[in-house]
């Protein structure tokens, strides 16, 4: 009998340095390094991925409040995944095991059919095609509505990212987010403000000290091409990682552990690109519709550099 390990297959892909590796389980991003430095925060392919490390969120990102929601005037109910703070968190395909479409040696390619069930009777097929190159790692997700009624779709990722050597406290950070949502005791969203000249302005680069953050950023500064992007450094320069999305993410979130035990207790920095915020499927702030055959896409990744 054959050992499987509990994030199931393993797809490795390399290029110029850099490598990552792809789990089954959750079509998760378990591993990325260049040169045999640890860029993200990962785990073992026999371990269970802690915190969403390195998970796909959808089709929603964050959290429902109470699991409900309406959409098009039916009321739905969603599994409570988060007992304690009584909300669905995450979305629904972390726990899956996704097949692969296509490996070459710098990339491979997950799909996952989503079928639909109570609180998401929607069918939705989703395909990431994950890319490493000298310009550092890339990930484009599709998703495909393949039901035959428009479906709720948001959309984010769960990586973890370390400057190895560089405490949490001493890093220099950048996030383009000109407003922040305030958020109650259950991290659910009740109001949003500026963030000019507050404790949580990080438009330009600045030291974390003693900030405890899980914290949405949204009214983006964007770039050239559209996207933006959130950058961690080194105080000395000698290292930084940005992580970058393009113009369909409109936020922002950024965790700096401090609700985890153990090793992982404020030891690396959850960097989330998202397409929407928190509870959208209530609000319906940046919620996206898939009509029936309809296709969203998307593309985030991570750039490494040092020196």
């Amino acid at each position: 009998m054959s050992v499987v390990a509990k994030s199931g297959t393993q797809w490795t892909i390399e290029a110029q340095g850099h490598r990552a590796v792809l789990a089954e389980v959750g079509g998760t991003l378990r591993h990325y390094s260049v040169g045999g430095r640890e860029v993200l925060d990962g785990f073992g392919p026999d371990e269970i991925a802690p915190a969403s490390a390195g998970t796909v969120l959808a089709p929603w990102p964050n959290r429902i409040r109470d699991g409900r929601y309406t959409f098009e005037e039916q009321n739905y109910q969603l599994a409570l995944t988060e007992p304690a703070r009584q909300t669905a968190l995450h979305g629904l395909v972390s726990w899956s095991r996704w097949k692969l479409a296509e490996q070459r040696t710098d990339s491979v390619t997950l799909e996952y059919d989503l079928p639909a069930q109570v609180g998401y009777p929607w069918d939705l097929t989703l395909r990431t095609r994950w890319t490493v190159s000298a310009d550092g790692l890339r990930s484009d997700q599709e998703v495909t509505n393949t039901g035959d009624a428009n479906a709720p779709w948001g959309f984010s990722v769960h990586p973890y990212l370390q400057l190895p050597g560089v405490a949490v406290d001493d890093t220099l950070m950048r996030v383009p987010g000109q407003s922040r949502i305030l958020a109650d005791s259950r991290l659910l969203p009740i109001g949003a403000v500026k963030v000019h000249g507050t404790e949580f302005d990080y438009t330009e680069p600045r030291r974390i000290g003693d900030a405890v953050l899980d914290t949405t950023w949204g009214d983006l500064i964007r770039d050239e091409g559209g996207g933006s992007s959130v950058t961690i450094a080194a105080p000395d320069g000698s290292q930084s990682v940005t992580v970058w999305g393009d113009d369909k993410f409109h936020w922002w979130q950024v965790f700096t552990g401090d609700t985890l035990e153990g090793e992982r207790f404020r030891r690396s920095f959850a960097i989330e690109p998202m397409t929407c915020p928190p509870d959208a499927y209530r609000s319906g702030r940046d919620l996206i519709v898939l009509a029936p055959g309809g296709s969203w896409q998307g593309s985030w990744g991570v750039r490494p550099s040092q020196g």
